[in-house]
């Protein structure tokens, strides 16, 4: 039998935390940007934090210390495959991944297995650690409506493949302790096709004081963009809908992040005659991001398959507006007329009129659709979140947060 987890006797004293995933940074995407940002705010509060993870390149396993947020930790890198399909994904060999588990947690001995995707990691993870009697919580950042596409499952197929995922998804969350997902509507969305309940609705959290707020009248129109370039993200919505807009309001679309679908949108820019005022920026720093969301004008996020959405978040930390599609979890964030616009999906012509409505309103408006943005954010600042899967990770009663009306969070 494997020795029992680590013991540290007081209910305050540092947990040693293994959080594991299908994807992890380097790689960019909400579901590694939440996991980097946790890890990383556990690690400044004084506790032993272990990462499992497909390696970014191939290579054996290997346990290194990495530096993710500006917080070194421990990261057990499994060897991985190419999954090429995708334009970047690489995953974990699922013929080994119970032998990994069980190899890691019997040496680091955890309190909790944190697991952030059931399809492999989270899967192995989870099986192994009830095995041990270690306390599990999973985390759901994954709709198989998007992940079909990179495989061979379509038309006829297609709906069996997403029954099929949603039950594997079920059968893995099912050994959780406790179940979370990024927002109430993504809850409700993961107990409808699962037979969980009572899933906890915590947002993803940010840092909100590492973003800078520009309230002054801008002299440029910029309409920003920021994450993966794939189907799911519907961005030509986008690029049409700023071919529509009046040249003389001279508006600039800046788009930051990279993926398959960049040729295609690069190609249908130009035919729509506006290649000239649109920037595809691909991967970039941090800082060039932070830098884009102070320059921008507005925010825009037209996918349909949020569960959260951290740019978002993001956007709004920076005191943007934001316009986006009615669907999904978007519209708990933005708050139709508040801090921003909804538009119904594909409907181009009402797109495009909301962002004349932000380029062209007095600059009074304006402030008040950002002054909106920072109050809505301030109930996903990353302390709150950090709290709450502390008291789940010590199997304390939690309320879930509150983060659709900030106002209810006063005490």
């Amino acid at each position: 039998m494997p020795d029992a987890p680590h013991d540290g006797g007081s209910a305050n004293r540092p947990l040693r935390i293994l959080i594991g995933g299908d994807t992890f940074g380097p790689d960019v995407n909400g579901a590694a940007k939440f996991a980097e940002r946790l890890a990383a705010g556990l690690v400044e509060r004084g506790h032993d934090v272990h990462i499992v993870a497909p390696g970014a390149e191939g290579g054996p396993n290997v346990t290194r210390t990495e530096v993710h947020e500006d917080q070194p930790m421990t990261v057990h890198r499994l060897r991985s495959w190419r999954w090429y399909p995708h334009p970047w994904l690489r995953y974990a060999l699922p013929w080994r991944i119970e032998q990994n588990a069980a190899r890691i947690l019997d040496t680091v001995k955890p309190d909790v297995v944190h697991f952030q995707s059931h399809i492999v990691v989270g899967r192995g993870l989870a099986r192994q650690a009830v095995k041990r009697g270690i306390r599990v919580i999973g985390t759901n950042h994954f709709m198989p409506e998007n992940g079909l596409q990179f495989t061979p499952f379509v038309g006829a197929f297609r709906e069996p493949a997403i029954r099929a995922a949603w039950k594997a998804a079920g059968r893995t969350f099912g050994l959780a302790e406790a179940v979370t997902t990024p927002t109430r509507k993504a809850a409700d969305y993961l107990e409808r096709y699962t037979d969980l309940d009572e899933v906890h609705p915590i947002s993803c959290g940010l840092h909100i004081d590492h973003y800078t707020p520009n309230l002054e009248a801008r002299h440029e129109n910029v309409v920003l963009f920021v994450g993966r370039v794939e189907a799911e993200k519907h961005i030509e919505e986008l690029l049409r809908a700023a071919a529509k807009l009046d040249p003389a309001l001279d508006v600039k679309v800046e788009v930051v992040g990279d993926g398959e679908q960049r040729p295609a949108l690069e190609k249908l820019a130009a035919q729509l005659g506006i290649s000239h005022r649109v920037h595809f920026a691909g991967h970039a720093p941090e800082s060039y991001l932070k830098q884009q969301l102070t320059r921008a004008s507005v925010f825009a996020m037209p996918s349909r398959a949020e569960l959260q959405s951290i740019a978002t978040m993001e956007a709004m930390a920076s005191g943007l507006p934001v316009i986006g599609a009615n669907a999904m979890a978007l519209p708990h964030l933005i708050h139709d007329g508040e801090n921003g616009f909804l538009y119904e999906p594909g409907d181009v012509d009402q797109f495009a009129a909301l962002l004349t409505r932000v380029f062209t309103m007095p600059h009074d408006e304006l402030l008040e659709l950002k002054r909106e943005s920072l109050h809505i954010v301030q109930g996903h600042d990353i302390n709150r979140t950090l709290d709450t899967f502390e008291a789940l990770y010590r199997g304390e009663p939690v309320i879930d947060p509150v983060v659709d009306d900030i106002d209810a969070l006063a005490p």
